[in-house]
């Protein structure tokens, strides 16, 4: 009889975050089990909001294991964990995470008097213009005023790359301690060669950080342009925005900028001569004031027509509950498609996956932060909101789901397929207690995967005598109420410590972030394929 070639038999498929074999408990008390130091340093980081309180782990307890695993994988594995730094600021979108990973990396390889990568590492978590002064504020804090050449060579390569005459504008304020003069001066940035303007742009910010009053050169037009604005008399500013909305673009203003050249309240036409030169980001989150000021329906086409474009929500890179979140604040209803299509295109990556799906998203209290804590770093937008826009978003696209909420307890949320995302999310509530293998027990009946969205902190789980055979309760995890033939994802949402199941072999996976990427790797284990770190995806 055939013992290994059967019908049955699949090949062994590996995920890159791997359990160690080491047990542990969680924070409720089940059985836990450690990872490996790299895939402990890729949940926490894709999860972690600096300074920031969780449930279970205050901000500093988790922002000193962040930088502990960062400085041991920057000298046993430099090149892991550049490509960790790198990926986490560009497609993970995690922007404090990335700066303090890269700063602690170069300080980790100084102090080994290590050469190498520190420079690259530090100019590509740097992607946006204000950035190299944060980089300097965090630096200084930490190690004083002596900044090593990798540092001031990896901010000077991003300097070139992002000082604008808007970025100027937008960034270079007495609010902040580096302003951009500072920074040209304690890194010793060149101006890019392939920017003859750029010279100039570095002349003036040294300059004006200095309060000299030299005239704006030639070549900085959007600067004059904002100058001249600013010379207009405050009487004269308001009836001047009417059919002067190019003009207000040219001249580099933001809203927030428009709103202290006005002196006075936004209304309706202030919003209406800003809107066409604003962000997806600042729309989605002036929605409320878009809607108290009585900016047109007209207008408001043209804000929902720029929702509507895929190509606009990706370069974006807004956080899929971010669409949630100017969903849930909006006043108006007039909205409410454009912020379910935009939804819509932040989740591309979700499968649509064959077969049958048990679907079990995390509604216990530690998925919601606040409820035993206050911070106020804490998102507006609770853990358990963002594992509902995920839940609910797979739940439409796969072929037969279950979709369930659960805390101790659980219920199944109805799925109307052809349904909006944003509804389905609204159906969700809160339930008390953490018991992930009740949640198991209760709804897995021989679908053909299981998708747990979760901070992964379970109780025991405790089932009776009658299952195992003898007296008593034992507590059970679970891997021992799943078939190994039955994968189960489990999406790790918090980046703790303990995990809820071993992970990285068949059967078995764990991945997180807050973004729909860490989908990809379901078809692709699902294909008998192996899945890597998502900087080292093989070309498809």
């Amino acid at each position: 009889m055939a013992r290994f070639n059967t019908r049955a038999a699949r090949p062994a498929v590996h995920s890159p975050v791997k359990t160690t074999g080491e047990k542990t408990v969680t924070h409720e008390g089940a059985a836990g089990h450690l990872r490996d130091s790299k895939s402990e340093l890729f949940l926490l980081a894709v999860s972690n909001m600096v300074g920031t309180d969780t449930f279970y782990e205050k901000g500093g307890q988790r922002d000193d294991r962040y930088t502990r695993l960062v400085r041991q994988l920057a000298i046993e594995d430099p090149e892991w964990t550049a490509g960790l730094l790198g990926w986490l600021r560009g497609e993970g979108n995690m922007r404090t995470a990335a700066l303090v990973g890269a700063a602690e990396f170069a300080a980790e390889r100084l102090l080994h008097g290590t050469p190498g990568y520190s420079r690259q590492v530090i100019a590509s978590v740097i992607q946006r213009a204000d950035e190299p002064g944060e980089m300097l504020g965090y630096w200084t804090s930490r190690y004083g005023r002596r900044l090593p050449k990798p540092l001031k060579r990896g901010i000077a390569d991003a300097v070139q790359r992002l000082y604008t005459e808007r970025s100027l504008l937008k960034y270079d304020t007495d609010s902040k301690g580096y302003r951009f003069g500072d920074v040209l001066n304690l890194v010793h940035a060149s101006p890019n060669a392939a920017k003859p303007w750029q010279g100039d742009l570095f002349k003036h910010a040294l300059d004006r950080r200095h309060g000299g009053d030299d005239a704006i050169p030639e070549q900085l037009a959007v600067l004059r342009k904002r100058a001249n604005l600013m010379s207009m008399p405050v009487e004269h500013r308001r009836l001047f925005i009417e059919g002067n909305a190019e003009r207000l673009a040219q001249a580099g203003m933001t809203w927030e900028a428009l709103a202290g050249w006005l002196q006075g309240p936004m209304d309706k036409a202030a919003w209406e001569a800003i809107i066409p030169s604003m962000g997806l980001m600042a729309l989605a989150r002036n929605l409320r004031n878009f809607d108290e000021a009585g900016v047109s329906d007209e207008v408001a086409a043209q804000i929902c027509a720029r929702f509507t474009d895929p190509e606009q929500v990706a370069k974006s890179r807004m956080f899929p509950f971010r669409w949630w979140a100017a969903y849930k604040h909006a006043p108006s209803l007039r909205w409410a498609h454009a912020l379910e299509q935009a939804l819509g295109h932040s989740l591309t990556n979700v499968p649509r996956l064959k077969g049958s799906t048990l679907i079990l998203v995390d509604r216990s209290p530690s998925m919601f932060p606040g409820y035993h804590f206050s911070t106020p770093h804490q998102s507006d937008i609770t853990l358990a909101e963002q594992a509902a826009v995920f839940g609910a978003a797979l739940a439409l696209r796969a072929e037969k789901p279950t979709l369930v909420e659960f805390g101790g307890g659980s219920k199944k949320i109805d799925v109307t397929k052809g349904g909006s995302v944003l509804k389905h999310i609204e159906a969700f509530g809160r339930i008390n207690g953490t018991d992930i293998p009740a949640a198991v027990k209760a709804h897995w009946f021989a679908h053909d995967r299981i998708v747990i969205v979760t901070d992964e902190q379970t109780r025991p789980g405790w089932l009776p005598s009658n299952m195992w055979g003898h007296g008593g309760m034992r507590e059970t995890a679970i891997d021992n109420l799943v078939p190994k033939a039955t994968p189960v994802y489990m999406w790790n949402m918090a980046g703790y410590k303990p995990g809820a199941m071993p992970s990285g072999k068949t059967g078995r996976h764990t991945f997180g972030g807050l973004t729909d990427h860490a989908f990809r790797v379901i078809p692709l284990l699902e294909s008998a394929r192996d899945a890597a770190w998502p900087w080292e995806r093989p070309a498809a």
